[in-house]
């Protein structure tokens, strides 16, 4: 089947890319299974990653030994989540260096009938910038009375988990930072808490004992609330907020709608895990606002930029 119009334009503007900056690889993330000779010679030159929508896709594609496919989960996520996650099993696996810069080719304009599509979009990915940096000046946009201090170490605490989650088995899990008395009001049980009969010195993330408790409390089911001051409250909760009116991307399932839908409800903000990818989403009055992938090495908090944007040694804007 010859390639879509689009889908050929969109290769040659990858392959110049590459030229140009240069680029390390593309990676082709598709939804269809595409004319991979043709695919190779508009990318002439390029190393060439590919990653598909489904499974049966990939076990189709990994035939053909000629290709070099990533095999990602088959649980349906968004186009972002996916393309997170293709990068970071192609990091993972060697096939590309934490500080690759890569051009992907995939789908990223949704379709009513939620059928598969030709590619249609093209995005530069600094891998330095995409999987690890989060700068101090992020946190300071959120509209919060909760400290800086204590999102930033609940935040850390989130990312370990995504990235390693615990005894070699991911993990999910939502962490509700603030508005404990109003959160508890709007929550459950669904087992003891593991909190309970503590001080508040005990109790404290500050102390690496305790944090080391969070995550290993994170493996149960339900939500962990820690206060504005970073002492845990409560752990195992089923958060039970409201959920109409409440918004998240396709492909997210209860445990990121039950955070959206909590930090709405409350003055709380709320860092769900994804179990699937490791992905750190951070939810405030019912909006996401700001993701986190996670990388086989520690986070790094960069220290504030007031560049907007940087620029490559050609006067071209980095973006993602």
């Amino acid at each position: 089947m010859p390639l879509a119009k689009q889908t050929a334009s969109l290769l040659d503007s990858a392959r110049d890319i590459v030229r140009q900056l240069p680029a390390d690889a593309v990676l082709v993330l598709t939804e269809t299974d595409l004319d991979w000779d043709d695919v190779y010679t508009h990318l002439k030159g390029c190393r060439v990653l590919i990653a598909a929508e489904s499974r049966e896709l990939t076990d189709k594609l990994r035939k053909n030994q000629d290709l070099d496919v990533i095999d990602l989960d088959p649980e349906p996520v968004p186009t972002r989540e996916r393309m997170s996650l293709a990068l970071l099993k192609a990091v993972n696996t060697g096939h590309l260096k934490p500080g690759a810069h890569v051009v992907v080719l995939y789908n990223g304009i949704a379709n009513p009938e939620d059928l598969p599509e030709p590619i249609d979009s093209i995005s530069l990915i600094h891998l330095s910038e995409h999987l690890e940096q989060l700068t101090l000046q992020d946190l300071r946009k959120l509209d919060t009375n909760i400290p800086l201090d204590t999102l930033r170490l609940v935040i850390n605490i989130a990312t370990e988990i995504g990235r390693e989650g615990r005894e070699g088995k991911p993990v999910g899990t939502i962490l509700v930072v603030g508005d404990t008395r109003k959160v508890q009001s709007m929550s459950s049980p669904l087992n003891f808490n593991p909190f309970k009969g503590y001080s508040k010195e005990e109790r404290d993330l500050n102390d690496r004992k305790v944090r080391e408790a969070v995550k290993e409390f994170a493996q149960l089911d339900g939500a962990i609330l820690i206060d504005a001051d970073g002492i845990a409250h409560a752990a195992c909760l089923s958060l039970n907020a409201e959920k109409k009116g409440t918004a998240v991307s396709k492909g997210f399932g209860t445990r990121h709608l039950a955070a959206a839908a909590i930090s709405r409800k409350t003055s709380a903000v709320a860092v769900c895990v994804s179990q699937t990818s490791g992905t750190v989403r951070v939810y405030h009055q019912g909006d996401e606002v700001m993701h986190i992938e996670p990388l086989n090495r520690p986070h790094v908090w960069q220290p504030l930029r007031l560049e907007a944007l940087e620029e490559d040694e050609n006067g071209d804007r980095d973006e993602e």
